[in-house]
C-alpha cells in the first residue's frame, strides 16, 4: 500500500527531493507540498508536466502554516522535511508538530538525493546563508579557468515563476537574465559569474540540468545556496564557515552536515571577526570534521569613491537572504560605511513600505540596514520607494550586483564589492590543482 507523503519545502530542495526520490517511486504518493520562507509560492501547483505520469493533475502547494490541518485532512503517513538554513531546534519543533498530528517525520540522507555526474564536480556549500559562499564559488571558478578548464556553474534553485518554463535555465549573457525575468536574488548570484565568462544553469529539474551542463563542461561547480547540501555527488566538497556566527555550524540544519562531510573547510572573514570567534569557529569545525583541510580566508571590501562616505548620513542596502533567513544584522555595506567614517547609518524601517515593511516584521533580527528584496516587479517597486523615502545623503550598496542597473536610485550611491582571498597555506589553488590538475 502506498504511503501518502507531504513534502515540506521552500521551492528548492523540496522539488529536487520529489524529482529524484518520489516522482517515479511506486511506494509513495505525494499528496501536497507545503511552502515557507519565500513569498508568493504557496497556493500554486507543481505542474503535471514536471510531476510525471503518476500525477496527471500536478501536485498542490499549500502554506506550511496549515501543516497540522493538512496532515489530518489529507491522511498523510509521512512528512518529509525538505528545506534549509534552519535551527536544529526548529527542525525538531516541526517534527513534533508532525508527530502530534499523526504522521511520521522523515529527513532524506544527503547522498540519497545526489545525482552522479559524468564530469568532475566541485561543490561549494556553507554553514549559513551569508558566509561567503558566492565569492568562494567565484574564486574556485577563476582558479579552474586559469587551469584551462571549461567551467559551468549550476546554482541552487530559486524558481519563483512559471515552473515549466524554468525547468532548465541557461544563462550566458545579461540578455538571458532579461529573457528569464529573474528576480534580484537570482541576479545577485548569476551576474558575477556571467561577467567572469562562466555559463550558469539553474531551474527545477536538476538531473536534466546536469545532463545539459555536462555537454559543455570540463568541470561543474555546484554553487549551493541557502546552506543546502549538494544536489550532485561531489568529487571535492568545499564548505564555508563564518566566524561572525561561530557556533552556527553545530546549531543549524543542514549546515552541520556540510561541515561534517567537507573535504575542505574555508574559514572566511577572519580579518573582520574577533579572534575569539575565529578560534571558536575553528574549534567547532575541527570537532565536527577532524580530517578536513582548513583554508583561512578573508573577503576584503573594495569601495568605489570611498571618501564620499566620510561624514555622510548613509542608507546601507545589503544582500536580502543574508539578512532574512541568514539572520545577520549587517553585511559588507554596513562594515564599509562604519570603516570609512559615515556620520550615521540611517535606520530604514520607519520608511519601509508594503512587503519591505512586512519583511522587517517577519525578520526582526535585521539591523538598521535595508535588505535588497525583489521577488517580482511589485516588490522591486516597493524597494525603490523605500530607498527614495529614506532621508540619506548617500546610499551604500553592499549587494553582489549593482542595484543602480535595476533601480533608479535618486540619492548619490556607491557600491561595495568583495572577493575571497586565501591567507597563508594551503590555498584553494593548490588543492584544486592537486585534485583536478
Amino acid at each position: 500500500m502506498k504511503q501518502r507523503v507531504l513534502i515540506l519545502g521552500a521551492a528548492g530542495r523540496d522539488f529536487h527531493n520529489f524529482n529524484v526520490f518520489f516522482r517515479d517511486n511506486a511506494d509513495y504518493e505525494v499528496v501536497a507540498f507545503t511552502a515557507t520562507q519565500i513569498p508568493n509560492i504557496d497556493d500554486r501547483r507543481y505542474p503535471a508536466k514536471l510531476a510525471g505520469k503518476q500525477y496527471p493533475k500536478g501536485i498542490p502547494i499549500e502554506a506550511e502554516s496549515e501543516l497540522s490541518r493538512l496532515i489530518k485532512e489529507l491522511k498523510v503517513d509521512v512528512a518529509v522535511f525538505s528545506y534549509s538554513d534552519v535551527k536544529h531546534e526548529r527542525v525538531m519543533n516541526i517534527a513534533s508538530q508532525v508527530s502530534a498530528a499523526g504522521a511520521d517525520f522523515l529527513l532524506l540522507g544527503a547522498e540519497r538525493t545526489m545525482v552522479e555526474s559524468k564530469v568532475p564536480v566541485v561543490a561549494v556549500c556553507a554553514v549559513r546563508t551569508g558566509c561567503g559562499k558566492s565569492q568562494t564559488s567565484r574564486r574556485v571558478a577563476a582558479i579552474l579557468q586559469s587551469m584551462g578548464k571549461k567551467v559551468v556553474l549550476v546554482r541552487h534553485p530559486m524558481p519563483y515563476g512559471d515552473l515549466v518554463k524554468q525547468a532548465v535555465q541557461r544563462f550566458e549573457t545579461y540578455e538571458d537574465l532579461e529573457k528569464h525575468d529573474v528576480t534580484i536574488e537570482e541576479r545577485e548570484e548569476y551576474e558575477p559569474h556571467i561577467a567572469a565568462g562562466c555559463v550558469v544553469y539553474a531551474g527545477v529539474d536538476y538531473e536534466a540540468i546536469l545532463r545539459e551542463a555536462e555537454k559543455e563542461a570540463d568541470v561543474v561547480i555546484w554553487d549551493g545556496g541557502n546552506n543546502d547540501t549538494s544536489f550532485y555527488k561531489p568529487d571535492l566538497l568545499i564548505t564555508v564557515v563564518d566566524p561572525h556566527r561561530p557556533d552556527h555550524a553545530i546549531r543549524y540544519h543542514p549546515g552541520e552536515i556540510n561541515v561534517r562531510t567537507a573535504d575542505v573547510l574555508v574559514l572566511n572573514k577572519i580579518a573582520t571577526a574577533d579572534l575569539e570567534n575565529v578560534e571558536m569557529a575553528r574549534s567547532i569545525a575541527r570537532y565536527l570534521n577532524p580530517d578536513a583541510v582548513i583554508v583561512e580566508a578573508a573577503s576584503p571590501l573594495y569601495v568605489e569613491d570611498w571618501e564620499q562616505i566620510q561624514g555622510k548620513r548613509v542608507l546601507v542596502i545589503e544582500d536580502g537572504p543574508t539578512l532574512t533567513h541568514g539572520e545577520m544584522a549587517y553585511g559588507a555595506g554596513w562594515v564599509a560605511a562604519r570603516k570609512d567614517g559615515a556620520a550615521e547609518i540611517i535606520d530604514p524601517r520607519p520608511y519601509a513600505v508594503g512587503t519591505i515593511k512586512d519583511t522587517f516584521e517577519k525578520y526582526p533580527t535585521t539591523g538598521n540596514v535595508l535588505p535588497a528584496m525583489g521577488y517580482g516587479d511589485e516588490q522591486t517597486k516597493e524597494l525603490a520607494e523605500t530607498i527614495a523615502k529614506t532621508p540619506a545623503d548617500l546610499v551604500v550598496i553592499g549587494t553582489p550586483i549593482d542595484l543602480r542597473r535595476l533601480i533608479d536610485i535618486k540619492q548619490p550611491a556607491l557600491r561595495v564589492r568583495y572577493e575571497l582571498q586565501e591567507i597563508g597555506e594551503p590555498t584553494l589553488e593548490k588543492i584544486l590543482k592537486d585534485k583536478l590538475g
